[in-house]
C-alpha cells in the first residue's frame, strides 16, 4: 500500500535518512524501531508530508504522493493519518469531546449536522466509548480513554493508513492490553493498515506482522516479527534483544554485542556505520557499505558477515 523508494534527508550537515526504502503490505502491521535519533520520526514527516522531501519518491497504492503542489498533496494524502503518542496534548482542552471529533469532518465539507453526530457516535461506539463521551472534556478521561478518543478523532475521517507513534507509552500493562486488543480489532474491522513506531518490545511482537529496524537512518534488518526476534541476523539486533531485563541472572549479551557510543550523523564512519561498535567487524566492513540482503523469504539484512552469524549460534 506504501511504497518508500530511496529516500535521503538532511539537517544541516547531518544525513538523516540515507537512501531508505520501505513497503507496507495492505492490511498489515508494519514497525520501525530503532533507539532514539536513527530518523523514524523524520520518516513518519516525509510520509505525512510535513517535511518536504530532498530525495526519492513516496506512493501510496502506487500512485505518486511525494514532490507535488501542496494543494494537491493534501489530496492524495487524505488517506493517511497520524495518531499523535501524547493523546492529551493533542485535543484542545477548551473543546468538549464532540466539538473536537466533529471539527475534522467541517473542514472535510459534511455539512449535516446530523450525519456528523452520527459518524461520530459510530466511531467513538467503534473505540468502546458511548454518545456520554460527546459533552465531556479531556479532563475527565484517564490516559487510556484519551488514547481512544485520539483514535476516534481519526477514525471519523475515514482513513485507510495509520501512522501510530508509541501509542501504548505511559499506560499501565492492564490498559495497554486494552489498546493493544482494540487496535488489532481495529484492522480488521475497518480494513486498515498500521506503520507503528515504539520501543517497546513486547508491544512490537504482541501486534506487528513485520519489523524494519534502523540505525543511523538506513533499514539495516526487515522481517517477520516471529523472524527476527527468534532468528535475527544483524549484529544490532540482536545487541537490542538481547539488552531486554531478563529475570534468570547472568552476564548481559548486549554489553558484548556493542561497543561505544553511535557516531554522529554529521560524521558518519565509511562503510557500514555499524562497524565502529560491532564486536563482529572486519576491516572490509569499514570500507564498504552493505545493502540489505536476502536471507529468507521476507527476510532481509544489511551486514556482509551475516552467513557466519548462525541463527543456532544466537540460539545457545
Amino acid at each position: 500500500m506504501l511504497n518508500l523508494r530511496g529516500l535521503n534527508q538532511y539537517y544541516g550537515e547531518s544525513h538523516t535518512l540515507w537512501d531508505l526504502a520501505l513497503e507496507v503490505p495492505r492490511g498489515s502491521c508494519t514497525c520501525l524501531i530503532g533507539r532514539n535519533g536513527v530518523g523514524k520520526t523524520t520518516t513518519l514527516k516525509c510520509i505525512m508530508g510535513l517535511l518536504p522531501l530532498q530525495d526519492g519518491e513516496i506512493r501510496l497504492d502506487g500512485k505518486l504522493v511525494s514532490g507535488l503542489p501542496p494543494k494537491r498533496a493534501r489530496v492524495v494524502r487524505n488517506d493517511i493519518h497520524y495518531v499523535h503518542q501524547d493523546a492529551a496534548a493533542a485535543l484542545d482542552p477548551w473543546w468538549s469531546i464532540g466539538r473536537t471529533l466533529e471539527e475534522g469532518l467541517r473542514i472535510h465539507g459534511i455539512r449535516s449536522a446530523d450525519e456528523r453526530r452520527a459518524r461520530v457516535d459510530e466511531m467513538l461506539a467503534a473505540v468502546g466509548l458511548d454518545g456520554s463521551a460527546r459533552p465531556r472534556y479531556p479532563h475527565e478521561f484517564s490516559g487510556g480513554q484519551l488514547r481512544r478518543v485520539a483514535l476516534a478523532r481519526i477514525l471519523v475521517l475515514k482513513p485507510r493508513f495509520l501512522i501510530l507513534d508509541e501509542p501504548t507509552s505511559g499506560l499501565d500493562m492492564s490498559v495497554q492490553a486494552t489498546v493493544l486488543n482494540l487496535l488489532l480489532g481495529l484492522i480488521r474491522r475497518l480494513g486498515l493498515t498500521y506503520l507503528f513506531i515504539s520501543l517497546d518490545l513486547s508491544v512490537v511482537e504482541r501486534l506487528c506482522d513485520r519489523v524494519a529496524l534502523m540505525y543511523l537512518g538506513r533499514i539495516v534488518e526487515l522481517a517477520p516479527t516471529g523472524e527476527i526476534f527468534a532468528s535475527p541476523r544483524h549484529p544490532y539486533t540482536r545487541a537490542l534483544l538481547s539488552a531486554v531485563p531478563r529475570l534468570a541472572p547472568g552476564p548481559n549479551r548486549a554489553e558484548r554485542l556493542v561497543q561505544g557510543e553511535p557516531p554522529s550523523a554529521a560524521r558518519l564512519p565509511e562503510g557500514c556505520v555499524f562497524s565502529s561498535r560491532c564486536a563482529y567487524a572486519q576491516t572490509a566492513c569499514s570500507t564498504t557499505e552493505p545493502t540489505l540482503e536476502d536471507v529468507a523469504f521476507g527476510h532481509q539484512v544489511a551486514c556482509r558477515r551475516w552467513r557466519e552469524l548462525r541463527p543456532d549460534a544466537w540460539a545457545a
